[in-house]
């Protein structure tokens, strides 16, 4: 099989009381985790104080070079 450069998405783990700052998107910048569940995680805002629940969206991203694509079976990479 061929290799190609591939960019791996995984769900990130949260945890309540970790501190997050996201980088673009609608839901840019500081936030605080104060709920996790299977699907959904629950964010506050540091400076307005208000709270939203969203489906778990978090994930950690990397580029890795020389993976087989597709995929055959999943596997963990």
């Amino acid at each position: 099989m061929k290799k190609h450069e591939v960019i791996v998405f995984k769900p990130y783990p949260v945890k309540v009381g970790q501190k997050l700052h996201i980088n673009g998107g609608p839901r840019n910048g500081d936030w605080e985790v104060i709920g996790v569940s299977d699907r959904k995680v629950k964010l506050r805002c540091p400076v307005s104080l208000r709270e939203f629940e969203w489906n778990r969206f978090c994930y950690f991203v990397e580029e890795r070079s020389g993976v087989d694509w597709p995929q055959e079976k999943e596997q963990v990479v």
